[in-house]
Parts: C-alpha cells; structure tokens; sequence
C-alpha cells in the first residue's frame, strides 16, 4: 500500500470519525457540554479561520492536523458508549448510501452559473465608474 493509498485511508477514517461525532451530538443522551464540544469542533473544522493561517508554511496546517482529531477523539471518548455505537451504526449507514453524481453535477453547475453572473455583474459595475 503506497502512501496515496494511505492518505485516502486515513480521510475515509476522519471521514468516517466526523460523521460519528455528527450523529453523537445529535443524539438526547449525549451530555450537554459534549454536544457543545462537538458544535466548536465542527465549527473550528470548518471555519476559513484557523489559530495558525494556513499560508505560513507547514506550521499552518499543523493545528488542522492536530487539533481536529484531538476533537474529535475527546468527543468520543466523553460520549456514552451506548450513544457511541448508535452513532457509528447511523455513520456507516450514512458513508454506505450511494453517492448521486448526476446531484452533485447540477449543483456545481449551479454554483458556475453563480459565479459566472457574480463576475459579469461585477464586470459591468466596475465598467459603469
């Protein structure tokens, strides 16, 4: 297994983490503070904001790699364990449904077409000064 098969490994496994943490967050039974660990991870997960900006070399994307899993591995580790295994059942659930190519094709099409506008009416506003 070469290192690009192993990188994929690992994103399916983060993948795969994610979407446990997802569900566990929104399970009844999961402790309040845990469910709020789980929103600032996510957030900080997904936010264009990092601790470290992403431009500095190697340093940048250290928190990304490190502070993401720490999240999420605390978030598992404090979720009950029966919320936890219901979690991974709706995860693998969810990472099993087939993905719909011809969805995602009309979406990015329709983000084209968005930004495609965005640039001509930028283009006929900075045109009118």
């Amino acid at each position: 297994m070469g290192w690009l098969d192993s990188l994929k490994h690992r994103a399916r496994q983060l993948k795969q983490h994610t979407l446990t943490v997802y569900f566990a967050a929104r399970d009844p039974r999961t402790p309040l503070l845990v469910r709020l660990l789980a929103l600032l991870v996510a957030a900080y997960a997904l936010s264009p904001i990092d601790l470290i900006p992403d431009f500095i070399p190697v340093i940048g994307y250290l928190d990304d790699l490190l502070l993401i899993p720490l999240g999420l591995a605390l978030v598992v580790k404090l979720t009950p364990p029966e919320v936890l295994n219901s979690a991974r059942e709706q995860a693998q659930q969810a990472a099993d449904k087939p993905v719909s190519y011809g969805a995602a094709a009309f979406i990015l099409l329709i983000w084209l077409l968005l930004a495609w506008l965005l640039v001509r009416w930028i283009g006929a506003w900075v045109g009118a000064d």
